[in-house]
């Protein structure tokens, strides 16, 4: 297992995906729609956190590894990620505790096989950029820009498709579903030094379900550079007491 993976596995993760959808229309028409969909603006204004568990299965030269993953949120941007991966497949008799943590400002990488890093540059910035409950509730404020681009086909299907642009951090295609304005896939580019520089991130979203009013998808599948993961959600809860100090790492 590279050290490597963890990283890229956080826009996924720990972080709400870019999502919205429509026709010929303008790009705030699009996101209302689409917000509207997910459950609407003041369904989502009242979720302070959310605490979701499930497995997480990651490819390898070796075979698949998983077990189980917890994804934390809170309000404006903490973000935390913790899974313990059996390595059974790799040969190896020692399971791997994986975690990221990020406080709204710092992040960390914490790896039980191979130590501890701090997250920076394009990375942290992406970090920054994941907005809970949803990056595109007050974009314009964050100074991201939204465009409406050309339909794409995905699966065979003309979708919609929107470019999100942030003042810093990766600029990031969301693909939307034009009969529930719902996003089914994304694609960004992330400068991955450990990984020989900058690789192409794809996130695909399916079995969304409503918990608390708001959409939530249950599945993910992220591709990064060699590696794939796909995570699935059993339980997902929202406003649930989550203490600060779970997304901060004392050094």
């Amino acid at each position: 297992m590279k050290r490597h993976y963890l990283p890229l596995l956080l826009a996924l993760f720990v972080a709400p995906m870019w999502v919205t959808h429509a026709a010929p229309q303008t790009a705030d028409e699009v996101i209302e729609k689409h917000l509207a969909a997910l459950g609407g603006r003041d369904a989502l204004m009242k979720l302070t956190s959310r605490k979701a568990t499930g497995t997480i299965t990651l490819t390898t030269p070796n075979g698949p590894i998983s077990g189980p993953v917890e994804v934390y949120a809170k309000v404006p941007n903490k973000t935390r990620l913790y899974m313990v991966l059996d390595l059974t497949a790799m040969g190896m008799t020692d399971k791997l505790t994986l975690e990221q943590k990020f406080d709204g400002t710092t992040g960390w990488s914490l790896n039980t096989l191979q130590g501890d890093r701090q997250i920076t540059g394009n990375q942290l910035d992406n970090m920054k950029n994941s907005m809970f409950p949803s990056p595109i509730l007050n974009y314009k404020a964050n100074g991201t820009t939204v465009e409406l681009l050309p339909n794409e086909t995905v699966a065979g299907k003309s979708v919609i498709v929107l470019r999100i642009a942030p003042k810093v951090g990766s600029v990031t295609k969301v693909f939307l579903d034009p009969d529930t304005y719902l996003a089914i896939r994304s694609s960004s580019t992330i400068n991955a030094p450990e990984m020989g520089g900058n690789v192409e991130q794809v996130n695909e979203a399916s079995d969304y379900r409503t918990v608390d009013g708001v959409k939530v998808a249950f599945k993910t599948v992220q591709t990064a550079g060699p590696q794939t993961a796909t995570i699935v959600f059993d339980k997902v809860e929202h406003n649930v007491t989550i203490d600060d100090a779970m997304f901060v790492i004392v050094k």
